[in-house]
């Protein structure tokens, strides 16, 4: 058969990982594809991988295509929902209490962020009611996020009138001429990446008054649609705490200000000062070792922490106290409270200390 130049037809064919195919008019929302495969799928689809790219629900489909649903139990749907919420949470913030700010400063392990507000007082148990009431309002009504690009100067001279002088020294290093942010309820902002198209996504959620700020929880990856318990972690908090304060005795509390201070030569300083607030630290913990009359110091954390190098500096510092120990990686065992004889002895120690 000769081939002929054709007009293209009007329906497209979507081909899904599990066997299926959906068809539908050319230039549908992914999203609307998707919709009739969502009980498929184990978790609430919040993306989709199209033809090896991912994007966004609202993208619209032209040609025929493999699609991939990026669902809340994968890392990039479980970033997308927190995102997402995090921008609910920000544009609603703003709206119940316009005469203060709000920061998300560090995540939680059950699944959470720790927020600070400044320019008023800490919101109370009532006010934090109200603000998680008129969220889930929001997200039964389904308002949609919408996407814009706008001139780079235009977007700065929005966050001039807000007063976020943090977005306005971070664009300052921005090469591209645009932005691309997200806009709710007359409210916009930059969200480094990709989003769900509209509140009612948005369903589980929570707060939690937590020592001066509170927590939004959210659902983790294994368990996409349900809030784990959330106890109290007053050590965790007081080190992120210490962190902050480093970072405000430096200058350099935000990702602008850092820029600014790399641009004007700072770098060198900035690495020396917090070398030495770090060794500071390191001596405060020897000598609590050494009142306490601790025996064995074990050093927990993920892979590449920093353990190794934090049980050579505490290493160090108990040895100027007169200390003698012996250092196993991310173990040290002081030997003037234990008669070590062998590795042998070593190893019972270490399992016994486990029980």
């Amino acid at each position: 058969m000769p081939i002929q130049i054709t007009q293209p037809a009007k329906n497209i064919e979507v081909h899904l990982p599990n066997g299926k195919t959906l068809s539908g008019p050319r230039g549908t929302q992914v999203g609307e594809f998707l919709a009739k495969a969502k009980d498929d799928f184990y978790a609430p689809i919040v993306a989709a991988i199209i033809n090896n790219q991912i994007h966004e629900l609202t993208f619209p489909i032209d040609i025929e295509s493999h699609c991939q649903p990026v669902t809340m139990d994968t890392a990039d749907g479980a970033r997308i929902y927190r995102r997402s919420l995090v921008f609910l949470l920000e544009m609603v913030f703003a709206q119940l209490f316009p005469k203060g700010r709000l920061n998300i400063d560090h995540s939680v392990s059950s699944g959470g962020f720790y927020c600070e507000v400044t320019g008023r007082e800490t919101l109370s148990q009532e006010e934090l009611d109200s603000l998680k009431d008129h969220m889930k309002k929001l997200i039964r009504e389904d308002h949609p996020f919408v996407r814009k690009e706008i001139p780079l100067q235009e977007a700065v001279e929005y966050f001039k009138q807000r007063g976020y002088e943090d977005k306005i020294r971070l664009l300052k290093y921005r090469r591209k001429a645009y932005l691309t942010l997200y806009s709710f309820n007359g409210q916009m902002d930059y969200m480094h990446g990709y989003m769900v198209p509209s509140t009612g996504f948005l369903k589980w959620f929570d707060f939690k008054l937590t020592d001066g700020g509170f927590t939004i929880q959210f659902p983790r990856r294994h368990a996409p649609t349900e809030l784990e318990p959330m106890g109290d972690y007053p050590k965790l908090l007081k080190a992120f705490r210490q962190y902050g304060n480093w970072l405000k005795t430096l200058n350099i509390d935000n990702v602008g200000a850092l820029n600014d201070a790399i641009e004007t030569g700072r770098a060198d300083e900035i690495v020396l000062v917090s070398e030495a607030l770090h060794e500071q630290n390191v001596a405060d913990l020897a000598q609590q070792i050494v009142q306490n009359k601790s025996r064995i110091i074990l050093i927990a954390g993920p892979s590449s922490s920093g353990k190794t190098t934090l049980s050579r500096r505490l290493a160090v510092q108990l040895l100027t106290r007169g200390i003698s120990l012996i250092r196993l990686n991310s173990i040290i065992i002081l030997s003037t409270a234990i008669k070590l004889r062998s590795i042998k002895t070593v190893s019972q120690i270490l399992k016994r200390s486990t029980h």
